[in-house]
């Protein structure tokens, strides 16, 4: 696969610039989240890369242009916008080409420009929003895509204000999946004459033979795990209410081939990239997966050394091999979206898939085959309280053998069905979409006040990592023969952001990066005798105190490594249980509606 070269280098043919940036989105005191190594790389942007390179290299311009593609994470590097758009609009002015009236496609066939906003989520919106204006202001024609605008545009039925600023700006909207239409996207920018709105989400594409994710090595390196992520299929067919995948990317599976999938890992292992989150929604669920993972088993009976997370539901142990082969495949890590253990609260989320029964035979079943859990939970269900939530986390840590655990506040996000519904009956819900982030408050509870429910938010972090329970994961870790020292590694990992940056683990990264400028318009751009010494300060407290912790659970460690046969242990959590055994569980007996 070719790599394109970055910006300026010499040719003799006409450039198209072509700058592609997911958009990170503002903290609480409105500065940028970035960091050094940020967590996991994105896949849309990856996705779209993928066919940003195909355009150019089928020159869809020309041949006599030049399609230059830049690609940037604003997650882990810094967006100049001065310093790219002098050198967009140099190189569109050198061509003699440049609209000085503003669009800044360049007149005719060829040259030019296009700025695109890439996969662009609720709470990334307002920071994309911002970014976009200054490209636009420079004259560059500017597309913001992504889950937030094709989920108002697919659900809504009035265009909600955010989207209506940025069309009054100049700025295009582009709704839907990219694959077969990036070719007029470029035509239209190249000529100058990019539409308001490009909307194809009643039109979903085969992903078979599409082109197939990918980001250049020295963008996978900027990410903690160096790992390269791509989506093996899309869809989901579940009716989950909080979901906004359904309603954009639709319920029925469509899938890469396996073809597709060897020739993504082989081009990634070229670069040294071996480690891969298959972002699928639910994995199971797609209907290529035997074949996926049967490539994939031969790649590493072959030599090739690859490792993959993925997404699944709580039935796959149901899946006749599914387990099995996912392990033989390299999968070590697998997420799957338990969300709660109140069945009134999974009925009425519309997610019936989900069975309290089965949990423990599912998470069971995973550590069999040498898998690490990660489990979601979401917490503000209508029948929770601060109560009912404590109490759920401890019988979760008593009954089910999850390894990782990682929490949501319960958003009616823009494209699910409850945001959908909120918007119908004139709710009022949280007006700044840079909230809309899972971690904030955004709507009113009918049994927590908002203080409560943030505050439950942030103790409940505590309460599963507590020395205790992080001693009981360790221990059941030496049982089912994982490494002791990488599961505290990731005990740790999931544990220390939400402590000391306040922030979820999967929006955080290693070491943070804030500049003084790159602050949320508004909001004063502070004096750098105070800006300094303050992130200075802070650096030292926050880091001073992951210091700390990580030295704390060393010595959980230490303390579970110097117990006696470790194979001897045993709780709860690790026995099988039957249907008699159910009723005695108090994950049942809890429950109102069990």
């Amino acid at each position: 696969m070719a790599i394109p070269k970055f910006f300026g280098r010499p040719t003799v043919r006409r450039p198209f610039h072509l700058l592609l940036i997911k958009p990170s989105h503002y903290d609480d005191d409105g500065y940028v989240i970035q960091w050094w190594r940020s967590s996991i790389p994105s896949n849309s942007l990856a996705a779209v890369y993928g066919n940003a390179l195909d355009a150019a290299e089928r020159r869809v311009l020309g041949e006599d242009v030049e399609i230059e593609v830049t690609v940037l994470d604003e997650t882990n590097t810094r967006i100049d916008t001065a310093g790219l758009i002098r050198h967009m609009r140099r190189g569109i002015d050198r061509d003699g080409r440049g609209d000085r009236g503003g669009s800044g496609g360049g007149g005719g066939r060829g040259g030019g420009a296009l700025v695109g906003l890439v996969g662009v989520q609720s709470n990334q919106y307002p920071r994309a929003l911002d970014l976009a204006r200054r490209f636009k202001a420079a004259g560059l024609p500017v597309v913001i895509g992504g889950f937030h605008v094709s989920g108002c545009l697919s659900m809504l039925e009035q265009r909600p204000s955010e989207l209506q600023d940025a069309l009054d700006d100049g700025i295009s909207l582009f709704a839907g999946e990219l694959e077969g239409r990036l070719d007029r996207l470029l035509l239209d920018a190249a000529a100058g004459q990019l539409e308001p709105i490009y909307n194809y989400l009643s039109e979903l594409p085969d992903l078979t033979g599409a082109p197939t994710p990918y980001l250049p090595a020295a963008r996978i390196k900027r990410t903690m795990g160096k790992r390269a992520s791509f989506d093996a299929g899309r869809g989901c067919p579940f009716l989950c209410s909080f979901c906004t995948i359904i309603n954009v990317q639709g319920r029925k599976s469509r899938h890469r081939s396996a073809d597709d999938v060897e020739a993504l890992i082989r081009a990634n292992a070229a670069d040294g990239t071996r480690n891969f989150f298959i972002t699928d929604d639910n994995f199971a669920r797609n209907r290529n997966w035997e074949a996926i993972f049967d490539r994939i088993i031969a790649l590493r009976e072959s030599g090739v050394q690859i490792h993959l997370v993925i997404q699944a539901d709580t039935q796959t142990h149901r899946i006749k091999g599914f387990i099995d082969k996912a392990a033989a495949a390299g999968v070590n890590r697998v997420f799957i979206g338990l969300e709660s253990i109140n069945p009134a609260s999974l009925k009425g989320a519309q997610k019936g898939q989900n069975k309290i029964g089965d949990y423990r035979a599912m998470l069971q079943a995973w550590h069999a085959v040498g898998v690490l859990t990660y489990a979601g939970y979401i917490l503000g269900f209508p029948d929770d309280t601060p109560e009912s939530i404590r109490r759920d986390i401890q019988i979760i840590q008593r009954e089910l053998p999850i390894d990782i655990m990682e929490f949501f506040i319960l958003t009616p996000l823009p494209g699910s069905k409850d945001h959908q519904q909120l918007v119908r009956q004139g709710v009022e819900l949280e007006s700044d979409m840079n909230q809309y982030d899972t971690q904030h408050v955004t709507m009113a509870h009918p049994r927590m006040t908002r203080a409560d429910w943030e505050a439950i938010y942030r103790e409940v972090w505590d309460l599963y990592y507590s020395d205790e329970h992080v001693a009981t994961v360790l221990r059941r870790c030496r049982v089912w023969g994982y490494d002791p020292k990488n599961m505290l590694a990731k005990l740790f990992a999931f544990h220390a952001p939400i402590v000391h940056e306040r922030m979820h683990p999967l929006e955080g990264g290693l070491i943070r990066r804030k500049v003084r400028r790159d602050r949320r318009p508004g909001l004063p751009i502070e004096h750098p005798l105070l800006f300094y010494p303050k992130f200075a300060w802070d650096f030292v407290i926050k880091y001073g105190g992951a210091y700390r912790m990580h030295r704390h659970y060393r010595r959980i460690l230490e303390r579970v490594m110097a117990e006696p046969d470790p194979l001897a242990y045993t709780d709860t959590a690790m026995q099988p249980v039957s249907v008699d055994e159910r009723q005695r569980l108090e994950m049942f007996a809890n429950v109102n509606a069990a």
